[in-house]
């Protein structure tokens, strides 16, 4: 009885060995064919392009707008906080199409940009009115507007630069009512 037992335990891991073994080469055998694959594919030079891919064309600079600014940063010097400055970059449309600026964003909430709308044509200028606002500011400042537009680059960076000096500590206003 013994010994059946030990022959059927044997049998079974036999039978297991064997069905791991055959289950181990359709693996490597899989494994195989894929680094195959990939071995193909880095070779060529083929380039695969994903199924949701975009295609793109590259813009005929006769067909893009171009801006020529006469400056592109303002040094404002140094401030007090809590002032407001306002610069009007102008920029004429060098390009042989209309330039038409589809966004400007600002680097932080203290600068707030305004721009021309309308596209610009040829040869005519436009402008870009950057307000920085010093309030809770000190210290070196560089606030950044990024104007998005048809032109190549299709991205463009004014900057304002200058010094917030803070506010004295004892000079502060009364928050509050005040007692007379």
């Amino acid at each position: 009885m013994k010994i059946n037992v030990i022959h059927t335990a044997l049998f079974a891991v036999a039978l297991a060995l064997g069905t791991s073994c055959s289950q181990k080469s359709e693996q490597d055998a899989k494994i195989q064919a894929l680094e195959d694959k990939i071995a193909q594919l880095e070779s060529s030079n083929t380039t695969v392009t994903p199924v949701n891919a975009q295609s793109t064309q590259v813009a005929d600079p006769s067909t893009l707008g171009a801006f020529t600014f006469p400056e592109m940063e303002y040094d404002f010097g140094t401030i007090n906080e809590g002032k407001v400055i306002e610069h009007t970059f102008t920029f004429t449309n060098s390009g042989q199409s209309p330039l038409v600026i589809s966004n400007i964003t600002a680097s932080c909430g203290c600068t707030s940009p305004d721009w021309s709308k309308a596209p610009v044509k040829p040869g005519e200028e436009g402008f870009v009115k950057v307000v920085f606002n010093s309030t809770n500011k000190s210290g070196s400042q560089a606030p950044t507007v990024s104007i998005q537009a048809n032109t190549n680059p299709s991205v463009t960076r004014l900057r304002l630069k200058g010094s917030v000096t803070p506010k004295v500590a004892g000079a502060s206003t009364p928050v509050g009512p005040v007692k007379r």
